[in-house]
Formats: structure tokens, sequence, C-alpha cells
């Protein structure tokens, strides 16, 4: 791993110590404090995955092609960025449903640092995906085909047009869904995940899903589905199943059928590949 290129995004995280010009291509966050907690705790986390439903999986489609797909995002840095400027926020508002205008100086703050935490996710799964990697050359002797990549996030807020008019887009637990552009809808742990393609629907301003999402709370979950029901649902696909009891509020019925909200969202996306789980991985 350490002989290979990196993208260069991400080759500046992982070395050790950090070289000086990465110091000056790393793009400061809007306050000492958090730019000192992207030193101190965003480089040891970059490649590292999220817990929750953040997972790492093996899929196979129809053609029998291997398919690697990871969830995991900004980690703890991009909930401290969120944290941060919500407070501030609310200190400038003094209501708890508080605002801040994208042209005042707060909002441009918030702006950059929301843009930041974007690519430090992007490099975090693209960590991910080289370790994935050279797991599997050395297990067996396979790379990657980056030509295939899709990536898409579902937590962003981003300038676009729309009705013929700029409006700024928030899309939290939704992803873009122009016209053509490639998407990923995973089902669970057990079950399948679809790479699609948008319709550009204007009236869900170009955004779709971004999953099943899930049919339980976790507490509803966990009181719910027992170990037993969990190993049955996961039959077929490889999982640490010595960490059945923390994973029972992920079990596959803990979630909608994938399959019934992409017929739900027939107008947004178009379904591009099948893929079913072959191993899933959770913290």
């Amino acid at each position: 791993m350490r002989d290979r290129k990196l993208p260069d995004h991400v080759s500046c995280w992982l070395a050790e110590p950090l070289p000086s010009d990465c110091r000056v291509a790393l793009q400061r966050l809007s306050t000492d404090r958090l730019t000192k907690l992207a030193e101190r705790d965003g480089r040891v986390q970059l490649g590292t995955l999220g817990r929750g439903n953040h997972f790492v999986e093996l899929q196979r489609d129809a053609e029998d092609r291997l398919w690697v797909m990871i969830h995991s995002g900004s980690r703890g840095i991009g909930q401290a960025i969120s944290q941060w400027h919500l407070d501030r926020a609310r200190q400038v508002s003094r209501q708890r449903l508080a605002c801040l205008s994208a042209s005042s100086d707060a909002g441009q703050d918030y702006l950059h640092d929301m843009a930041w935490a974007r690519r430090y996710a992007s490099a975090n799964r693209r960590a991910m995906l080289l370790f994935v990697e050279e797991v599997l050359f050395e297990v067996v002797g396979c790379r990657l085909d980056w030509a295939s990549f899709v990536e898409t996030d579902h937590d962003h807020l981003i300038r676009e047009q729309h009705f013929g008019r700029e409006h700024w887009v928030h899309r939290k637990g939704a992803q873009p869904a122009s016209l053509n552009k490639p998407g990923l809808i995973p089902g669970s742990m057990g079950t399948r995940s679809y790479l699609v393609r948008g319709r550009g629907c204007a009236e869900s301003l170009s955004s779709s899903s971004h999953g099943a999402g899930r049919a339980l709370p976790r507490s509803v979950a966990r009181q719910q589905i027992g170990q037993r029901q969990l190993l049955r649902e996961m039959h077929g696909v490889w999982f640490d199943d010595q960490r059945c009891d923390q994973l029972r509020d992920e079990a596959p019925s803990a979630y909608k059928d994938v399959q019934a909200v992409l017929r739900a969202q027939r107008d947004l996306t178009a379904i591009v590949r099948e893929l079913r789980p072959m191993l899933a991985y959770k913290r």
C-alpha cells in the first residue's frame, strides 16, 4: 500500500508525519479550534469506518462481477463542524430554529467548512477503498477497476438552478439525481443494493433517496430482533457473527424493502445494476 501512488488528497493525510507541502495544500478551516481538531483527529480518522449504518460490503452483480461498496462520511470532524456553526447560528438568531445568511461572514465560514468536510469524506472513502484493494490483491490477486468508480453523498448544501432560478439545495438523507447522474441506493446488510441513474425529476429538485431507510427505530429494533433472527436474515452473507448482539438494530428487517422504495421513486431514478451482498462489515 505504502509504495503505491495515492490520490493527492489522500496521500497528504496518510503520510506520517505530515509533510510541509501537504500542510500548505490543506486548506484551513474557519477557526483555529476546528483547524487544530482536523489536524489532530482528522488525520488519524481518515481511512476509518463510522458506526451505525456505515459499512463496507463486497457485492456480486448478475454477471458475477465483484463490487465494493462503502458508506462512511467525514467522521467526528464533520460532526464537530456542524455543531460549531449550529451553535454560532443560534447565538445570532437567539432561536432554536436558526439560520445564517449565505452572504454573511458566518455563512461564508459555514460554506467553506462544509465544503472541506465533503472533500474529507471523499478522501476517507477512497482511502478505505485502497485498503480493501490491498487485501483483495493479497487474498485473490485482483485489483479494483477504478474506471467503474461511482461516488455520491447525501448530506450537503449546493447552489443549483431549478425552475429558472438559483437556489441553495440542502440534501439531508437524499442524493443528487440529475439526468443520467450515477447514484447508489443500498438496502441493508443482508439485502440487495442498486446502482442507479438519475432521471432529473424537476419536482424533486433532481434528488432521490440515498437508501432503503429504516423501518424501525434502533431502540425498537433492539427490543424486537434477537440474535437468532439476525442470523436467519443474514443467511448466505458473511459477517462477524461474534458481534450479533451489537448488530441487531442493523438487521435487514429493521430497514424498509429497498425494492418497494425504488418502485415508489421510479420517476426519480432508473436501475442500472442490481448488487447482492456477499460480505458485510460493520463496526
